[in-house]
């Protein structure tokens, strides 16, 4: 009996571990969006992507009518650049595109949609989609190589999303440690300045007192 109880906890642990990981993976899908554009016009997203990540981005121009190629005023010009502002991907007068790297620093990486100057302008969309970390593994071609299950790729996923979660982990106590510092030495900082400020309103003090006793002298009021 106890031992069929310890199995039935056992269950319902891990079932509830996989739910919550699941969960959580749900809430990390990548983003997706429709962006609305103007000749003329710059709109830029940006994400902040860890170094080593994987980040894949596809975007295309939405065409009303598929029956009709898309005008030139439908063209874009397309960036990616790094936290430090180097150049990850370049793309010009296109109407679609991917972008796929991996991130070399941590920090915003930024994705800027150009519409070029038309006259008349024209008013168009965007759809863009951008993911990275576990998202942006493509688990299909993964299952596909390795000859696996879907069953074994859903544990790989949970594994990945927990080893990424634990990762953000680290990296948050590790943020929270530099504004501890940052904070740390800004009071040292505002204690030396607020002693400095005193001394000189001291010395202020100071000489305008001496300067007020020798005018008093002069005048023979003292």
């Amino acid at each position: 009996m106890d031992l069929r109880l310890s199995t039935c906890k056992i269950q319902m642990t891990t079932s509830r571990l996989i739910i919550i990981t699941m969960t959580m993976l749900m809430m990390r899908t990548g983003d997706s969006m429709r962006l609305d554009l103007e000749s003329g016009m710059t709109k830029c997203i940006s994400d902040d992507i860890k170094m080593n990540y994987l980040t894949v981005g596809t975007y295309s121009v939405v065409n009303p009518n598929e029956a009709i190629h898309l005008p030139a005023s439908h063209k874009i010009f397309v960036t990616v650049a790094s936290p430090k502002g180097h150049t990850q991907h370049q793309a010009e007068n296109v109407e679609s595109g991917k972008f796929v790297f991996t991130a070399v620093e941590d920090g915003d990486y930024t994705t800027c949609f150009i519409a070029p100057v038309f006259k008349p302008p024209a008013k168009f969309a965007v759809d863009f989609e951008w993911k990275s970390g576990v998202e942006a593994k493509d688990w299909a071609t993964i299952a596909k190589r390795g000859q696996i299950n879907m069953l074994e790729v859903e544990v790989r996923k949970l594994l990945d999303v927990t080893e990424s979660i634990h990762d953000e982990m680290f990296l948050l106590r590790e943020r929270e440690r530099e504004m501890q510092e940052l904070n740390r030495s800004t009071n040292s900082r505002m204690a030396g300045l607020s002693l400095f400020s005193l001394v000189v309103t001291l010395f202020v003090a100071g000489l305008q007192l001496w300067h007020l006793k020798s005018f008093l002298e002069r005048k023979k009021l003292l």
